[in-house]
């Protein structure tokens, strides 16, 4: 097992203060700081730390000896490649609606860009890798998100509540047909609103939120999205998009997994993101960037109801686990309080990352080697080979700490 030096991406909408708390860096940062990425991703790998402070690349170690550090199932199954990759996502403003592809589109999608020679870092790429990029986000601090079309019985009623005259043919749309088929043949008619139309159609739908927020209606927080979004947003479809959208509010601890195809939307908030090693986005809306229409329409699913909020699976006492259906990944959590300070082993068939979020961890390999101490904010890159490992809290009396780990999902 080794430290790892991780890459920070500064994003607009990041914060200026949770990464760089989390990390021991000055507070508050000199620019907005977004994502910590750790893994092996191509755009920003992480680096090993040797025990005399030496550095080198994760992806090129990962290169030299794959089946030591990825395990000989997890080559078979996804080449030299580590198949997930970890981030400490910190948004202090929204970010782009997007959704996903599956594995089927995602192949589809990229041999069609590279049959075509679009440079994979071309603005107007969609396919800049040829793998699916499912994801799961868990929440360290209260998180705000947009995921998942919302049943569309109650957006009938939410769009009959705030009752804008430009949208009443609109939303007969869904009224006349309340499932994924009516939800298609609506946010297609949102999304390829003219800008001219938008011009007119928003501010009033700003006007009926704030009648909506006075009247003390029922859906409250959907009304102050719009308004917020709007105001940084103006003339985005994006923002009547978000009318159809589950508005969530996660606690800490609490997670949302997103398949391919489910249309969200982070707006505020920090969490541990993992997520199949790709960059593949479809874009919808609240961003400048390039947004295709025809492609998004044929990645989302339309499907309606209530997003699932993950609670996580107790399982020994300390350990909590995600689990979702995506064989690349799986996240852990482990909380110790001094009612609950005993060691939890840490224990994979495949390659493990582990970043500590709240006081500090030893790391006790059973064989006896090198002992590891994570401070906050460090993280860990255990190899397939390595022996398991015990963490447990460095306090041992007085012992709160947490520790999140990403490892394989299946390698079956």
């Amino acid at each position: 097992m080794e430290l790892l030096r991780n890459a920070v991406r500064p994003y607009a909408w990041g914060s200026r203060t949770a990464i760089a708390d989390l990390v021991g860096r000055r507070v508050p940062a000199p620019h907005p700081e977004a994502e910590l990425w750790m893994g092996a991703h191509p755009g920003d790998p992480s680096y090993l730390v040797g025990p005399d402070g030496a550095e080198s690349s994760l992806l090129g170690a990962l290169e030299a000896d794959p089946d030591h550090h990825l395990g000989t199932g997890c080559v078979d199954r996804w080449g030299n490649q580590l198949p997930f990759l970890m981030k400490v996502l910190a948004a202090d403003e929204p970010l782009s609606m997007q959704a996903h592809p599956s594995p089927d589109q995602a192949r589809e999608g990229f041999a069609r860009e590279e049959l075509a020679g679009i440079a994979r870092a071309a603005s107007h790429r969609n396919y800049p890798d040829p793998t699916a990029k499912p994801e799961l986000i868990c929440a360290l601090t209260e998180f705000d998100a947009l995921a998942g079309f919302r049943d569309a019985h109650r957006t009938v009623r939410l769009l009959q509540a705030l009752d804008v005259p430009s949208l009443r043919a609109h939303g007969e749309l869904l009224s006349g047909q309340p499932d994924a088929d009516g939800m298609r043949a609506l946010f297609t008619t949102w999304i390829t609103l003219p800008e001219p139309y938008l011009r007119k159609v928003l501010p009033d739908l700003l006007d009926a939120c704030v009648r909506h927020l006075r009247e003390r209606g029922e859906f409250a927080i959907e009304c102050r999205t719009v308004l917020e979004l709007g105001e940084a947003y103006p003339n985005d479809a994006g923002v009547l998009a978000s009318l159809l959208l589950n508005r969530l509010v996660l606690q800490p601890g609490e997670a949302i997994f997103l398949p391919a195809g489910n249309l969200h939307a982070y707006l505020r908030g920090t969490g541990i993101e993992i997520l199949a090693n790709s960059d593949n986005i479809l874009r919808c809306g609240l961003t400048p960037k390039h947004v295709d229409v025809p492609e998004l329409l044929r990645v989302l699913d339309f499907g309606c109801g209530d997003m699932r909020v993950l609670k996580g699976d107790a399982r020994d006492g300390n350990l909590t686990v995600y689990p979702t259906n995506a064989d690349e990944f799986e996240l852990s959590r482990v909380d110790w309080t001094p009612s609950e300070p005993s060691g939890v082993r840490l224990d994979s068939a495949g390659p493990q990352i582990a970043l500590c979020t709240r006081g500090r961890v030893r790391l006790r390999p059973v064989d006896g080697g090198r002992e590891l101490e994570l401070e906050r904010g460090q993280s860990v890159w255990f190899a397939a080979a390595d022996a398991a490992v015990v963490a447990e809290p460095v306090d041992s009396v007085d012992a709160t700490a947490q520790l999140f780990c990403a490892s394989v999902g299946t390698l079956t």
